[in-house]
């Protein structure tokens, strides 16, 4: 498969040059990876795809593949010049076409030999060569999706674009049909760029994770980064469930806090307070432990717990502990910290 990389240059857009709805945008997405773009409703994150696509024009920037300008000042290639293909949300397939005939209808051009030979590797790929005969309204939405992703890969696209893919399947099926996904588009070579909410989804199917607010791209980094290492309040209090405890900066670089100290970065100055963001995984339950929080609410996720801990000052956080730990909510329980990035803010950049 022929792919390419995408570079994004502080691309505005709008809506009739009144509100920009993508901000000073830029990144760059390597060929062959896979990307997410994640934020909540109305942040900017389709309408970006849709720049990209070709089905909404920019007023400033550069969008280009490879060497190849898809947007510069007043050029605009078309959407069907772009080499990209799109998957909607509704996969669009066409009901009255069978399976062989939805995926091979971009390639209609092709001599009936070598598109007949391209829908048969389309069909070996996503595991459905016994389903080609049939109708989409015989096949379940996880099978649709499939073929839809065929369809967009058919053609052989320099970059694949995925928009909430996952949005109509029941939630059930959603974590098997993203792994198929993933796994697809990894055996197509496809650089991918996907759009979705679900936090879930970001982080176990993206290399590159990028999060938006307010038409803004606020870090692209890998999705790892995202997690352990965001650059800003906003993205800390967003990805992940995440807590933030008060602590002091003491002497030797260190933070002080109700839940031990950490080593702190060496731009914060001693005796400066700050918010040390907490995740459930870096607090680990220890019957043993001297350390002790009271549970104040419990969630079962059945292979785990997820409790809600106030500590000796009153703070509250987050704990996963195994299924078979069943405590009451009001006892206490043991915990260490351990966790391997401490990310700190000042608590002037409580309002960022």
């Amino acid at each position: 498969m022929t792919t390419g990389t995408l570079y994004v240059d502080n691309i505005y857009a709008s809506a009739e040059h009144k509100r920009f709805f993508v901000r000073d945008v830029s990144f760059k997405l390597e060929a062959g990876t896979f990307a997410c773009l994640l934020g909540a409703s109305g942040c900017g994150k389709t309408s970006l795809l849709r720049c990209i696509a070709g089905l909404q024009k920019i007023q400033s920037g550069t969008i280009r593949i490879d060497d190849r300008v898809l947007n510069e000042g007043s050029k605009h290639v078309p959407a069907e010049q772009r080499d990209i293909s799109m998957v909607f949300q509704d996969y669009a397939l066409f009901p009255h076409f069978t399976v062989e005939k939805n995926i091979g209808f971009g390639i209609r051009s092709l001599p009936s030999g070598k598109r007949k030979k391209r829908v048969a590797e389309m069909l070996n790929l996503i595991g459905m060569e016994s389903f080609a005969k049939r109708y989409p309204y015989e096949l379940s939405g996880g099978q649709q999706q499939r073929v839809a992703l065929a369809r967009a890969i058919a053609v052989d696209p320099k970059l694949l674009l995925l928009d909430e893919p996952f949005s109509s399947l029941d939630a059930s099926l959603r974590p098997e049909i993203a792994e198929e996904v993933k796994e697809l588009v990894s055996k197509a070579g496809a650089t991918t760029l996907m759009v979705t909410h679900d936090q879930n989804e970001a982080l176990t199917m993206a290399d590159m994770l990028g999060v938006m607010d307010k038409g803004e791209l606020l870090q692209w980094d890998s999705a790892y980064n995202v997690y352990h290492r965001p650059v800003s309040r906003t993205i800390a209090s967003f990805v992940g469930l995440g807590d933030f405890v008060k602590g002091r900066i003491i002497t030797g670089n260190r933070i002080e806090s109700a839940l031990g100290t950490f080593p702190a970065d060496t731009h914060f100055k001693v005796g400066e307070m700050v918010d040390v963001l907490i995740h459930p995984d870096d607090i680990i339950h220890d019957d043993d432990s001297a350390m002790q929080a009271v549970i104040t609410k419990k969630q079962f996720r059945g292979s785990d717990f997820l409790y809600q801990l106030r500590l000796d000052n009153g703070e509250l956080v987050h704990c996963f502990a195994p299924s078979h730990h069943n405590h009451s909510i009001g006892s206490e329980i043991g915990i260490v910290v351990d966790t391997m990035h401490v990310v700190a803010f000042s608590e002037e950049s409580a309002g960022a």
